[in-house]
């Protein structure tokens, strides 16, 4: 099912909805349609473009800056598949601190990597184990989590989440 990009009435990217979520915010004079994919919705009755970006037509205060959730997911989304240590495709996670010698559960501590490498560092530091990591892992950014709930970001959303960068 395609997906909407609802924007604040201040054009800030709050969530993404399902397009039939979005066509109910637009029937309901609570949102007005930014983008759309060039297909149409039909009924009986009523034909609407088949929403791509939504904007509010109210203000929602948003009360936290969202952060991404850490999951499997959402590391290979930001190492791009790629081992951290050999640059070969990744099918694992890594803790670069291990969690049994105090590593914690975060963004700064988890690294994509492939089998052997994860074999064979096993329970040590990277420095232990005699191998280097192409970049140190960090938090993505903050707009990062629009990217891990689709998968591939469409082009008609490019422009709204550079926005908010």
């Amino acid at each position: 099912m395609r997906s909407a990009l609802v924007l604040n009435a201040t054009y800030e990217p709050l969530s993404v909805v399902p397009a039939r979520r979005a066509a109910c915010l637009i029937l309901a004079d609570k949102a007005d349609l930014v983008a759309d994919d060039g297909t149409e919705i039909r009924s009986a009755s009523l034909s609407l473009r088949n929403p791509l970006v939504i904007r509010l037509r109210y203000v929602v205060k948003v009360p936290y800056h969202r952060r991404t959730a850490l999951s499997r997911r959402a590391v290979f989304i930001r190492d791009n598949h790629l081992c951290q240590y050999c640059g070969a495709h990744a099918d694992s996670i890594d803790h670069v601190m291990p969690r049994s010698r105090g590593g914690r559960n975060e963004w700064e501590n988890v690294a994509a990597a492939c089998r052997p490498c994860n074999l064979h560092k096993r329970d040590r530091t990277p420095d232990e184990a005699d191998m280097r990591l192409a970049r140190m892992p960090l938090a993505p950014r903050e707009q990062a989590w629009v990217v891990v709930s689709v998968g591939r970001v469409p082009e008609a959303w490019k422009p709204y989440l550079a926005i908010a960068s």
